[in-house]
C-alpha cells in the first residue's frame, strides 16, 4: 500500500472505517477510487479487487486494437503506437526556452548558430547554472526510475515527469521542441530514441529507456537510462549492460586535447566485440543556454566530427546500441525511431563539463557516484 489520501471510507464490503491508503496499482493505472482503511482490509479483498485491474488493461487494450493512426503502415517490430493525451501545461511562472511558446516550436537561438563549428567555453556561472540544471534533470530521471513497473503506462511517467519538473522550477525541454507533444521521451524495446509517451501500459520482460531534459534559469540539463521492466530476457540484459559500458568507456577518454571524433571509435569498438550494432542517425551533441549545439558527436568509429575538447565545453554522449542492424527507420508521428530490423535497442546519456584534469559527470546519480538504475540490487 502507497500514498496519504483525502479520509474516506474503506470500500470493503462490511468496513466503514476511514480510508487513507489507496491501491498503488489503481493509482498507477490511474483508476479512481480503491481506497481502504489498513493494509489487513486490502489484502482480504485482493482477490476481488485485482479484477479491476485485468479490466482497466482489457479496456486500454480494446481501445488499443481499434487504434490504427497509420492504415497500411509496416512496423518493423510487434510494438504499436497507443492514444497520446493532449500536451500538458505549466505555469507562466517558470522561465521558458524560445521554442516553448513558438507556434512550430522552433529553437529560433538554435537556428541562428547553425552551421558554426565553434564551440561555447563556458565561465564559471555558466558552469553552475549548467550544474544545477543537471542535477535537477537527475532528480528528475529518478522519480520516472520509481514509477516504472508491469502494467505502468508511459503516459503515466510522463505524468510524474511533468509534476517533478513543474515542482523543480524547471520546463522540461522536448515539450514542443519541434512540436514534441510530450514531456519526456520513452523509448521501448525496438525504439531507438524519441519514443512518444502513450497509455500501451508496459509489461513484462519490456526494456524502456527514459531520456529527460530540463531548462532551468537559462540552461539545459541532458540524461537517460534505459531501465528493465519484470523479467527480462538475458540477451536484452547484454545490451543493455553493453550500451552503458560503451558510455563509460567514452566517458573515461574525456580530457582536454582529445579529438571528440575519438569518441566513437572506443564505443564502436566495444559494441562490435559484444555482438551488437551502433546506430549512426543521431549523436551526442554540445549543450548549454542552447538545447543542441556543436560539438556534434557522433557514437561509431571513423566519423568526421570536428572540435578538440577544452576545459569550459559541455556536451552530451549518448550512445545507442541495437542488436541487429544499426538502421533506423522513422513511424509516421515523424518521431519515433524504430531498428530497421525490429530488433531491441538501448541507450545511455550522461552530460558531461570537460575540467582541466579530465572530466566531470555533471548529471551523475546523487547516491551512488553514477551508477545506473538497472545494476540495483533492489
Amino acid at each position: 500500500m502507497a500514498a496519504s489520501v483525502e479520509l474516506r471510507t474503506c470500500e470493503t464490503p462490511g468496513c466503514d472505517g476511514k480510508a487513507k491508503l489507496q491501491c498503488p496499482t489503481c493509482i498507477k493505472l490511474g483508476i479512481t477510487g480503491s481506497f481502504f482503511c489498513s493494509q489487513e482490509c486490502f489484502k482480504g479483498i485482493w482477490g476481488q479487487h485485482k479484477k479491476v485491474h485485468k479490466k482497466a488493461n482489457s479496456e486500454v487494450n480494446g481501445l488499443t486494437q481499434n487504434y490504427n493512426p497509420w492504415p497500411g503502415f509496416r512496423f518493423t517490430g510487434k510494438l504499436r503506437p497507443y492514444p497520446v493525451t493532449p500536451k500538458r501545461s505549466l505555469p507562466d511562472t517558470i522561465l521558458r526556452p524560445d521554442h516553448a511558446d513558438h507556434p512550430e516550436g522552433v529553437p529560433m537561438s538554435e537556428r541562428q548558430m547553425r552551421g558554426t563549428t565553434s564551440i561555447k567555453v563556458l565561465n564559471d556561472e555558466e558552469i553552475e547554472g549548467m550544474r544545477i540544471a543537471c542535477r535537477l534533470g537527475r532528480e528528475v530521471l529518478d522519480v520516472a526510475a520509481r514509477a516504472i513497473g508491469i502494467g505502468v503506462t508511459t503516459e503515466e511517467i510522463d505524468r510524474q515527469v511533468h509534476e517533478a519538473c513543474v515542482d523543480r522550477d524547471c520546463y522540461p525541454s522536448p515539450l514542443n521542441y519541434y512540436q514534441f507533444p510530450k514531456s519526456c521521451c520513452t523509448s521501448v524495446n525496438e525504439v531507438i530514441c524519441h519514443g512518444i509517451p502513450d497509455k500501451r501500459p508496459l509489461v513484462d520482460g519490456d526494456i524502456v529507456n527514459v531520456d529527460i531534459s530540463v531548462y532551468h534559469k537559462g540552461f539545459h540539463g541532458d540524461l537517460n537510462e534505459t531501465f528493465f521492466v519484470g523479467n527480462v530476457d538475458e540477451e536484452s540484459k547484454k545490451l543493455v549492460q553493453t550500451t552503458y559500458e560503451c558510455l563509460m568507456l567514452a566517458i573515461n577518454e574525456v580530457k582536454p586535447g582529445v579529438r571528440y571524433r575519438e569518441l566513437g571509435n572506443v564505443i564502436q569498438k566495444h559494441a562490435h566485440a559484444n555482438g551488437f550494432s551502433v546506430v549512426r542517425s543521431y549523436c551526442g551533441h554540445g549543450i548549454n543556454s542552447l538545447f543542441h549545439t556543436a560539438p556534434s558527436i557522433p557514437h561509431y568509429a571513423k566519423n568526421k566530427a570536428i572540435g578538440i575538447m577544452k576545459p569550459g565545453h559541455t556536451f552530451t554522449i549518448e550512445p545507442m546500441i541495437s542488436q541487429g542492424t544499426f538502421r533506423d527507420e522513422i513511424w509516421p508521428d515523424n518521431w519515433t525511431a524504430v531498428t530497421q530490423d525490429g530488433k531491441r535497442s538501448a541507450q545511455f546519456e550522461h552530460t558531461l563539463l570537460v575540467t582541466e584534469e579530465g572530466c566531470d559527470i555533471i548529471s551523475k546519480r546523487l547516491e551512488n557516484d553514477g551508477q545506473p538504475h538497472f545494476m540495483d540490487p533492489k
